[in-house]
This record gives C-alpha cells, structure tokens and sequence, in this order.
C-alpha cells in the first residue's frame, strides 16, 4: 500500500529533513525537529499528506486516493494518543491546524485553518477544559473568519467584488462591535462580545455563501486538506511560483498538527524569530512576538509586535517589554533551541514558537530569506565561523542577492537637504523612487507602462504579490518585521518599509495623508529601506562603490578562491576599464576602438573615418587613416594603462560602413571638400556602399582584407603604444582580436600584416620584444565549425556569442522583441538566447569548436565576450566547457565572479557527497576537470 501519510511527534517522527520533494519543506522540517536523535524538541504532534496526494488530487479531479481516508484516520489516532486529547471529543477535545507546505517556501501564498475541531458540541468542554471562555470563544471566531473565507469561499472557487469577499465582510463586524464597545484592540473585548461575534459571523456567512457553517469537526478537517490542496493552483499562489521559477508540478504537502494557544492569557504568546538578523546579516538572536495572540496576528501586521530581546528593538518597539524581560526562563529555553537549530542545519534559521500558559512549543523552523546585504555577511561570517565552507558559503548567495548590493543608493547630498515625511521599519534594503500607487493592480499597470511606482498599503496580503513584484519598492502603515510585506521583500531583496505609523492610507480616495499634508497617487516619494526613511519627492541616485563595502570585498575574494573561470570586462574606455578593476575585472574581454566615434569629443575622429569610408584610392584612404591614427592610439593607450599588465583584448574595427555615412548635406559637403570632391561623387561613392544586409556585409576582417592598409594602421597604433608604456617602466598585454573570420585563410592573411608591423615597430622603437597574443572572435558558424583549422592560426579565441546566438537562430537581436515574448510565453523557448546561451543549439557548436582546438592544444585560451559573460547559467555552462575566461560588463563582473565560485563549488560539493573521505573535493574536482579536458 503507498504510504501517503507521514506521523511526527513524541520525540519520533516516520520522515526526516532530507525528504522535502515528499514531504514539502514545512513537513520535513517538522519531522527533523521532533525526531531526529540530535533535537527532538518540543514540536505538538501531527502528520503530513505527501505532496504525491497533491498530484494524484489534481490528475484526479479533485479525487483522493482511495487509501488516503484510513490512513489519516490511523494518523489522527495515534496524535490523540501522543497529546492525550481526542479529535472531535465532549469531554478533552483536540484542535487542529491545517497548514500548506511546498518543498519551496512560499510565504502566505497558500492557505491555512487554524482552531479547526471547535464545533458547539466542543466548545463547552474546552471551556470546562481550560476555564477560559474568552481564549475559547476568541478560538471559534478566528476558526469562523479564516475557514469561511479559505474553505467555504476561496476552495469553492467563489471570487466575491473588491472588499466583499466573505473575510472582508465579518472584520467590518468585528471593528463595529469594537467601535460599540469603544476599544481599539481584538484583546481587549469580553468573552461575551466573542460569543456575541460568533454568533453574527455564522450569520453572515449563510447568508452571503448559503451555506451553514460546519459543526461536524471531520468535515471541517477534510474541508482544510480540501481548501490548502486547491490553493496551489491559487492565482496568488500561480504568480509567485511564475516570479520564484518554481515548477507547477511540485505540489503541496499538507501538514495536520495538534494546536497550541498562543492566546490563552498574559501567560501564553506567539512570535517568530531568526538565529540571525534577515536584515543586515547581524550574527545575533532577531525577532517579534505578541503576547494572548496566535499566528496569524504576528505576520499579518494586525498588531505590531514587541521585540524578544535588546538587539530585536527599533525605534518603533523601543518602549515595549522584552520576551526576555517578560519570561526569562522561557527566552533562555528558545535562545538554547535557535543556537541548536543553526548548528544542525548549518544555516541561518526561521522560527516559530508559541507559548501556551508558560510551555514553549516549536512551530516550524526553515533556512530563513534574506536580503542581498544579510546574505552575503552571513555567508562571510558562517565560513570565518567554520559553520560552512568556502564553497559552500559561495552557493549561499544568489546572483540576484549580489546584485541587490551593487544597485544605486541616495545621493549623501540629496538626502541631507531632503524633506523627511515619515520613518518606519528598515524591511528592504536600497533605494527607491516612484510615484505612490494604492493597489497591485495599479502597480502591475504602471509597471507594463514603463512608470515607476511605490506601493503604498495599510498592510500588504497576498493577492498584492503581483503588485509588490512590480512595484520599485513597498511602504505600509502597519505590520512589523516579520509581517508579510517584510518577508516577501526580504525574499526578493525589494526596497520595503513597514510599521510606518505616521501615515493613514486611505485606499478609496487613493490618498496618503502625514501630519496633515495629503499625497495623491501619482506623488513622487523616495524611501531609504536601509534606514527606514521616507522622503518627500524624487531624489538623486549614485552608483555605489564596491571598494567600500568591506563584507563585499571580503565575499568576492572568497569567490576568487573557489572559482576556476576568470573574468574579464567588456570596455571601451579608460573610465570604463577603471570601473572593471575596481569591480575585479582581470583583464579587458573585449575593447572596441568604435567608441570614439559616438559622444563627447568624437567629431574629429568621426570626421576622419568618415573621409576614411569615402575614400577611393588607396592614397586618400591612407591619409584619412593617417588623421585617425593618434585618435586610436589615445583610445588604446589610457586603457592598456589603466589595466596595469592585465591582459586587454583589443578587437579591430568592425562598423557597418553604411552607419557613419552623414545624412545632412552640410555634412556631406564638409567630407567631399576634404576629399577633394564634389557633393555629387560624394552621394556617389556613398550610395556604393548601401549594403542589403549589413549584418554580414563588408565589415570586420573583410575591411581588413580588401583594405590592408587599416589592418596596418590599427596594429601600428597598438604596438607603437605599447611600446611607449613599456619605456615609461609600466606593465601592457595586448592581445589582437580579428572579428568576422570564416575562414583560416583570412585569419593567416591578417596575421601576416600584423607580425610584419609588430617587426618594424620594434625596429622603430629600438626594443627587443613586446608581449602580446594574436585571436579571433569566433562569431559565425562555419568558424566554430572549423575552428581546429583556425587555432593554427591563432593564440585563443573569443566566442562573439551575440552575433553567433543571431546567426545560428537566424534571429535579428535588433528584431527580435516582437515574436521572442510569445515564443516564451508559449514554451516555444524557455529562456531569451540572447540572455542566456543556448546550451541545445548555440552551445553545441561551442562545444564542438572547444573539444577540436583542445583535442590539438589543451592550453588553447577561450573566452566569452558577448553579454552572455554576466549571465550566471551562461557562465556555469562555461565552466562546464572548461573555458579560460569570460568577459561581460563592467557592472557584472561581480555577479560573473560568484557565478564562476559556483560553478566550481557545485562541482566541488559534488565531489565531497561522493568522495566518502578518500580524497579532498577541491583535489577531486580539479582532477575531474584535467580529465574531463583530456
């Protein structure tokens, strides 16, 4: 018989951690908690359907297995034994919750039912029970609220209007009898309001659903498993996973657990903590709790929570009672399991606990999300720590994490004179400026229209997911640091501030009102998620500096430590090159000369090249060239300067003649008087050289060859510079790249022009030897093809993989957005190829091109210099070709290094899962590589 049904509790459980594709996340976690020899903590007992259920329910048609029934029943039997209560019992009664969980969290994406058992026949006795009818019937009115609106309504695919939904409907109930009874908080009203709520909420609902409430406690279990099951394919639940990339196929788990009550009095609480601080990465103890309350009000920012300890307290909680003031003895109980929990799973760990009249109970614990900033000094501190490795410290920061440290921050000098309008919980981290937007739809709207955007709510739930994706930042009045709006941004590393009670959001009128002063949608604002700052209208940014952020610096020099693949950058001026060594560059990937044709001081040398393109004889084309040649040497010499030795790849010049033809005819006429030449054999000339396909017209090495004399000129200039430097006592690699080779025998052509230059200029600048490499741009298919054939020719390769990517898919790069989004949208292509290599197609002839130049040298150097280098699959694909190099952006170098550190580290782990103590991963991995190679 399939087991579809997995018990934990009493200190065994029938899973363990290492089973979260069966078992979901939430599920696996809790039997490892509650079983495993190392921890078996104090975890209420319970059991979990198997995310095989969840598939087998949706190929089904919302079927069960017809075994299922039993074995939950079986399940439920042996937690009433664990807890001593019974499910559905007049005399001890056991209560339940029903929570989703997918092996990929997924924070308050799908549902869950607490309190579920309470029904009018159980009610009595756990009053009986617990001689505390307020905490009873404050149990039965959240079991009302959340089942109706989950079960009765969300799982039988009912979608009410705006604000009518059933849940909306019975908080507008609560908050009139609050407003009756004249107090603010849900604490604060009388056992006999609660019964008197109950009562109206039953109500409602039949007369809004048209259906009873549930008295029967296995219906209202089933209607649970029912409802957690059907919220997978929720449209909240839908969005996130197409956000996250999580696979539709996974399923959830559901888990059924004992209850414990976090609101049975001043004794009883609720919270949720971190081992570490999610924000800044700060290694100690983090987190909020709310004494007499459950779950639900922590993350769900009804009340703004207190702070466990001294390091959980901020400006907005300062006045409030510590856990660790209030119930010491408890705090000391739950600081002990944290630091336990951390150092079984090796990694900074999300909590929750209740305590139900002065016991502690564990929840659930997960590896927590994090911001970029958080994450990436936790993976330092952690690997200083000896918690973890360096290899898998590396692995603990994503591409999109890094990233998040790397964008624009305010300027120091905007914000000292900007105008402060409100302060709340630092949720986010960064920058952002938008105009404010009161609804997720808005946000999505504004967002397809190019318009920047912040999100401003009481509270964000989630149905506003979409809307926080797309907004550039979140700003709510309520909610503390473990609320939804702060998880999720956590998550995505989204500017976000939270618990900002100085503004009063009024949703209906799409205004924000602070001290007075109303701001309508539309309205700039600013918000400083670091500090928690909002500032009124939109302020300047500034790029950051790497060099400054010491936990950065420290992160990238351990991915150097573990990555195989050097990086390289993509740049064409000394300013840039600059920016690349500062952000780790080892070398220039690729340096086009053609950027001293566009923008400021560019009219001299575009006016030389111009007459260049013009030329007729090989007279007048070396005299334009003559003009040209101190412009390329000034171009080149700054940044062989600037890179200090480092190897820089200088590509020769590839524009499409056609481009640099001036339109104007004042222009015109200012060439063809320089040429000697009327306007009309200007227009002559010019229109000899419209081309149908530029693209693979006469360009790169074919200029080159038709035309030696520019070969000549461009090697002169590198040469003569180089040898310039080198008598000023500095360091310079050159190394020459042809581009648009499809044949060995251009290849030669240009090389043989190239080394009789080289020889004449060491002859002209007295000196023995200048060091420097001569390649291609493999680039066309027929080159990949044949590049065994090439390497003969050549000292290394560069793969030009955005003009190959175009060629091998015959796609336009420039054309290509009107088709490419529905060929993604419709699986026709799963990722944009001009993003990401593609590895069927694209890859295969970079393969094959790399296994016949290695097969012949295997010291032949490769690189990467499209704009797939900063790409993080494209990069672990490179490694996994064993490539020298890759080279991208200067901006991207960082993401390219920790892509390069991660390639190497799966490998690396790999080897250590496998090795069984024999021999060192890192000796393994690099053994695997050398023969992978041979």
């Amino acid at each position: 018989m399939p087991k579809y049904v997995y018990l934990f509790g009493g200190g065994k459980a029938d899973g363990n951690g290492g089973m979260r594709n069966l078992l979901g996340g939430k599920g696996a976690n809790l039997a490892e908690m509650a079983g495993h020899k190392d921890l078996k903590l104090p975890v209420p007992p319970g059991f979990t359907i198997t995310t095989e259920v969840c598939s087998y329910y949706y190929k089904n048609k919302k079927k069960y297995p017809p075994e299922l029934k039993k074995q939950v029943e079986t399940a439920m039997k042996s937690v009433e034994k664990i807890i001593g209560k019974k499910f559905g019992d007049t005399v001890n009664p056991l209560l339940v919750s029903v929570r989703s969980g997918a092996r990929s969290s997924m924070p308050g994406m799908m549902e869950t039912v607490l309190n579920v058992g309470l029904t009018t026949k159980t009610i009595p006795a756990l009053i009986a029970k617990t001689n505390n009818d307020r905490f009873v019937y404050d149990a039965y009115r959240r079991l009302i609220m959340m089942y109706s609106d989950v079960v009765m309504e969300k799982g039988a695919g009912i979608e009410p209007a705006d604000e009518q939904g059933i849940r909306k409907q019975l908080e507008r109930i609560m908050a009139e009898k609050k407003s009756e009874k004249g107090v603010t908080q849900d604490t604060e009203l009388t056992s006999e309001d609660l019964k008197e709520l109950a009562a109206l909420f039953k109500i409602r609902v039949k007369e809004v659903l048209g259906v009873e409430f549930p008295d029967d406690p296995f219906e209202q279990v089933w209607g649970g498993i029912s409802a957690v099951f059907s919220s997978w394919n929720g449209k909240r639940a839908v969005d996130y996973r197409k956000i996250e990339g999580i696979p539709d196929d996974w399923g959830t788990a559901v888990n059924v657990q004992s209850m414990v009550f976090g609101n049975m009095g001043e004794e009883s609480a609720t919270g949720v903590a971190f081992s570490r601080n999610p924000g800044n990465g700060d290694p100690r103890f983090y987190g909020e709790y709310l004494v007499n309350a459950q779950g639900e009000d922590v993350v769900a920012g009804i009340r703004t929570p207190a702070p466990i300890n001294d390091a959980a307290k901020s400006e907005h909680n300062r006045d409030e009672r510590t856990l660790e003031e209030t119930m010491p003895k408890l705090y000391k109980e739950l600081f002990a399991i944290q630091k336990k929990l951390e150092k079984h799973y090796k990694d900074m760990q999300d909590i929750e606990f209740t305590i139900e009249e002065g016991k502690l109970w564990m929840l659930q614990c997960r590896n927590g999300k994090r911001n970029g900033q958080a994450a990436v000094k936790m993976a330092v501190d952690m690997a200083k720590e000896k918690l973890i490795s360096k290899e898998e410290a590396v692995l603990r920061v994503s591409p999109s994490q890094l990233m998040e440290l790397l964008l624009p921050i305010i300027s120091a000098n905007a914000e000292k004179t900007a105008r402060v309008i409100a302060k709340g919980l630092p949720a986010g981290p960064g920058a952002a400026a938008g105009r404010i937007v009161f609804s997720s739809e808005d946000a999505v709207q504004a967002a397809a229209e190019g318009r920047q955007t912040i999100l401003v709510r009481e509270e964000t739930n989630p149905e506003d997911v979409k809307g926080m994706r797309a907004a550039q930042a979140i700003l709510t009045a309520r909610g503390g640091m473990t609320s939804h709006a702060a998880l999720v941004a956590r998550g995505w590393g989204k500017c976000c501030i939270v618990g900002c009670a100085a503004i009063s959001v009024d949703a209906a009128t799409k205004t924000m009102t602070i001290d007075g002063k109303t701001y309508n949608e539309g309205d700039w604002i600013t918000l400083n998620g670091t500090k928690g700052i909002v500032y009124e209208g939109k302020l300047d940014m500034v790029d950051i500096e790497p060099s400054e952020n010491t936990v950065l610096f420290d992160f990238l020099s351990m991915c150097d430590k573990v990555k195989v693949l050097k990086v390289r950058a993509n740049a064409d001026t000394p300013e840039d090159a600059k920016k690349a060594r500062a952000f780790g560059a080892e070398g220039i990937g690729l340096f086009r000369t053609e950027h001293m044709f566009y923008g400021e001081n560019s009219e001299k040398p575009l006016f030389a090249l111009r007459k260049m393109i013009a030329s007729d004889t090989v007279e007048e084309r070396k005299a334009a060239l003559n003009e040209l040649f101190p412009y390329v040497k000034e171009a080149i010499k700054g940044t062989l300067e600037a890179m200090d030795g480092c190897p820089v790849t200088i590509r020769f010049l590839d524009p499409p003649l056609h481009e640099f033809i001036p339109r104007e005819e004042s222009a015109q006429k200012l060439v063809s008087d320089s040429l000697g030449i009327t306007i009309e054999e200007f227009k002559s000339r010019a229109e000899k050289l419209h081309e149908t396909n530029p693209m693979m017209g006469h360009r790169g090495a074919r200029l080159g060859i038709t035309y030696p004399e520019i070969t000549e000129m461009q090697a002169r200039a590198i040469f003569e510079v180089a040898a310039e430097l080198l008598k000023e006592g500095k360091k310079v690699f050159p190394e020459i790249m042809i581009p648009v080779i499809c044949s060995a025998n251009e290849l030669k052509h240009q090389k043989n022009i190239v080394k009789r230059v080289y020889n004449e200029v060491l002859q002209q600048e007295g000196i023995k030897k200048i060091g420097y490499s001569f390649g291609t741009m493999i680039e066309i298919p027929r080159a990949a093809i044949r590049a065994s054939r090439m390497a003969e020719e050549a000292e290394f390769f560069s793969f030009g993989t955005n003009d190959l990517t175009q060629m091998s898919f015959g796609f336009s790069r420039d054309d290509v957005g009107a088709f490419l989004s529905d060929y993604r949208e419709k699986g026709i292509l799963l990722d944009d190829p001009f993003q990401t290599i593609d590895i069927e197609g694209v890859g295969r002839l970079m393969k094959y091109a790399i296994s016949e130049v290695r097969a012949i040298n295997p010291a032949f150097k490769i690189g990467i210099c499209g704009e797939h280098g900063g790409d993080p699959k494209s990069v672990e694909f490179c490694h996994q070709l064993g490539m020298t190099y890759v080279s991208c952006s200067p901006f991207r170098v960082p993401i390219a290094r920790l892509a390069s550190a991660q390639a190497a580290a799966k490998g690396i782990s790999a080897g250590a899962k496998s090795n069984k103590g024999k021999t060192k991963p890192a000796a393994k991995a690099k053994a695997a590589a050398k023969a992978k190679r041979k």
